[in-house]
Order: C-alpha cells, then sequence, then structure tokens
C-alpha cells in the first residue's frame, strides 16, 4: 500500500520538502518507484552508486534500473550497472552540462521502459547558483519530463533557504508535500493551494 495520497501519485510534478533527516529523501525515492519502472535521477549530494544502492534498500526494486546522472563522482569514466546508464557532471553548478546530459537521456532511453524523474537536491543547486536561475531550470526540466510524459519530483531543504526562495521554487510544482520530525516520529502532509495542508501522516 502506498503511503502517500492519490493526488500526489497522480501529480505531474512534486517539490517534497522538509529540514534533514525529516524522510524527505525517502518520500522522493518511494514516489520514483511507484511512478516508473526505470526511474532518472539528477543527483548533486550523492554518487551514482549511493543512489542506486539506497533505491533499493528504500523501496526493494531492482537498483540496475535506476538511471543517474552523478554530479558527485569525479572520475569522468562512463560505467553501466546491467541496464542502468551513469552520466557525469564536473559540478551542481554547472546546469548547461546538466541540462545537456538530461536532454540526451530523453533522447537516448528506451520508450519501452516508464521514466520518471527526479532531482535531488535543489538545495544543493542554490549552493552554486542564484534562485532565479534554479527557478528557470527546474521549469525547463518540468516541461522537458511532461513532453515526454514522465511525471517530476524534487526535493528542497526547508531550512536552507528564506521564504521568498521557497515560494518561488514551490510555483514550478503541481503538489507539494511537507515532512517534519514529531516526538521522534517521521512525519508528512500534503499543501493544496485551494484547500490548504492535510493532517500530518506518520511514516
Amino acid at each position: 500500500m502506498s503511503v502517500l495520497p492519490a493526488a500526489v501519485r497522480a501529480a505531474d510534478s512534486v517539490l517534497v520538502t522538509g529540514p534533514p533527516m525529516s524522510g524527505k529523501y525517502d518520500l522522493f525515492h518511494r514516489l520514483l518507484h511507484e511512478w516508473a519502472s526505470s526511474p532518472i535521477v539528477l543527483s548533486t549530494g550523492r554518487t551514482a552508486e549511493k543512489v542506486r544502492a539506497d533505491h533499493e534498500r528504500i523501496t526493494g526494486a531492482d537498483d540496475d534500473r535506476v538511471v543517474v546522472i552523478d554530479c558527485m563522482t569525479s572520475e569522468r569514466e562512463v560505467s553501466t550497472d546491467g541496464d542502468a546508464a551513469t552520466r557525469y557532471v564536473a559540478s551542481p553548478g554547472n546546469l548547461t552540462d546538466l541540462g545537456v546530459q538530461f536532454t540526451d537521456l530523453v533522447e537516448d532511453l528506451d520508450a519501452a521502459d516508464s521514466h520518471a524523474v527526479g532531482v535531488d537536491s535543489l538545495s544543493q543547486l542554490l549552493m552554486y547558483s542564484d534562485p532565479e536561475r534554479v527557478h528557470r531550470f527546474t521549469r525547463v526540466l518540468a516541461t522537458e519530463a511532461a513532453n515526454a510524459g514522465w511525471p517530476f519530483v524534487a526535493t528542497l531543504g526547508s531550512t536552507m533557504h528564506d521564504e521568498e526562495v521557497r515560494h518561488a521554487l514551490h510555483e514550478a510544482f503541481d503538489a507539494l508535500v511537507e515532512t517534519r520530525v514529531e516526538d521522534g516520529d517521521r512525519q508528512f502532509r500534503v499543501r493544496d493551494r485551494v484547500d490548504g495542508p492535510t493532517d500530518w501522516t506518520t511514516f
């Protein structure tokens, strides 16, 4: 049974935001797994090997189906694990190269597989680029994913940015999931622009 409600799973784009250790990374992987047999992760803070191991640990899915654009591995050799491709970008600050690698993937991936796109995390991108540029980049990625028929999810650290930056990035997504830790329990809620937030749910 899915942890996340149907409204989140049916959204074209979802932002998962919360403080450190509140479970947003777990929800990120769970959502990608529910959406697609072969998710695509733009990883700005973890190596491709770590992303695949985490995906398998969190979801129980075969990690060799995860396609990764790796911004953390300095070694530039292209490698593959089973059916999963790995692309390398020199730094999370190189948004142009990130965009080029993603566009190449859109063209190269097998259309017979189901794909979804995830960015972990926008906070890392904001360490290198100004908020307006990250916002534009996020919108371009979300649009390109939507044009390919792929849902899109990203994570954002809620305590690392001011309200203006958070609000601007929220606007690029259809659904917003917030996470927190309360009395030792990880919880989430869904914030709707019309109806307001749902109750907090432990997961």
